[in-house]
Order: C-alpha cells, then structure tokens, then sequence
C-alpha cells in the first residue's frame, strides 16, 4: 500500500455537482492505507443545492472517512503546530478556493488547513472543478502552478464547446498524484484529455 501510515486532510469546497464524483477518491486513498480526514469549506457545511443537503453530504463524508469532518476555523488552527497530517488534498477545488489560495486568504476550514500544511513543508494536492479556470481565474492558476508544496491532480476541459473557461480534474488519477507529491514530483502530464461532462 503505496501511503500506508500517511495521515490526509481531505478539503472538500463547494463545486456541489462534483461532491458525488470525489466520493470514491476517499475509498481509494484508505485501500491505499491513508488515515482520511474530511475538511470541509463553509459553502459544503451550509448550502442546499439540487445536488443534495448539508447533512446528506456530511453523513457521505463521515462514512467514507470513517470520522467526522473538519468544520471550524479553530479546529484548523492546531493542524500547523501539532503536525497533524502528512498532506491535504483539496477535492473538488473551487475557483473561489483557487484564487483565495494563490492570494494567501485564509478564512474558511479548507483554507487554514492548507495553510497549515504548507507551513510545515508538507504537499497541497489540488483536483480543481472551476467554470473560469480559463477566464478570471487563469492568473490565479498560473501563481498556483509555480507555487512550492502546491501540486495539481492532472485535468482538462470537461465541456469545450458549452463550458470553453472550465478545467475540471482527472478524478482516478488522484491517488497517483498524492503519491508523487508526497515524494516531491507533480504528476505529469498535467494537462490531459478529460472524459466529456454534460451541463447539470
């Protein structure tokens, strides 16, 4: 098992239509032997879309880490100076997620805990799901791409001709990515050809 003992903060940020799709990249990281720890963004916590419910999404969650999320900034705070987790994922990574990131805010759960990780040196695995990752988000992807500890779950456009801005991540390559950035590498090819995503 390729991150047998690895303990993983898993950010979880509000591109609502791709929660159902990050769920089996949790299942895949504990086969993989990783302790998963779900840290959610106040948009997940506290806002009902036609995608499901805070709490049908929370109970996902706490199931498939088998232990509750993270959901306050305090409770983030302690991740930095206790050296809590070896790494933290952000799945799905929104473009407001993005661009606060590149730009050092740090004012949800998400946002602190990949602070905190960085603070110690540790790796912060991006899997972006953004509509303007082509658009006004673009500069904020490129600070991103050349920022240190920051590495990207390779991804492309899931619907060119609907969607021409938007960059969504290749979610099965996920566990491959932490693996290499854990060793200090960015999966390459970054920019691959993604599965066609309808409009929903």
């Amino acid at each position: 098992m390729r991150l047998e003992g690895k303990r993983i903060a898993f950010g979880v940020t509000g591109s609502h239509c791709s929660l159902e799709e990050v769920l089996p990249q949790i299942r895949q990281l504990r086969d993989e032997g990783a302790e998963v720890t779900a840290v959610f963004s106040y948009s997940v916590q506290f806002t009902r879309t036609r995608f499901g419910s805070p709490e049908e999404w929370k109970q996902a969650f706490t199931e498939a880490c088998g232990r509750p999320p993270i959901t306050e900034i305090v409770e983030a705070e302690p991740i930095g100076p206790k050296h809590l987790f070896d790494a933290m994922v952000i799945s799905p990574c929104t473009g407001n997620t993005l661009a606060k990131l590149a730009n050092g805010i740090n004012d949800t759960p998400v946002l602190m805990a990949a602070k905190a990780i960085v603070r110690n040196g540790g790796p912060v695995v991006l899997a972006i799901s953004t509509n303007d990752a082509l658009g006004n988000n673009a500069k904020n992807l490129g600070l991103l791409l050349n920022m240190k500890n920051i590495y990207f779950v390779p991804f492309g456009q899931d619907n060119p001709e609907e969607k021409p801005n938007s960059l969504v991540a290749a979610w099965d390559l996920l566990v491959d990515t932490l693996v290499a950035a854990l060793a200090g590498r960015q999966l390459q090819p970054i920019l691959v050809e993604r599965a066609r995503r309808a409009v929903r």
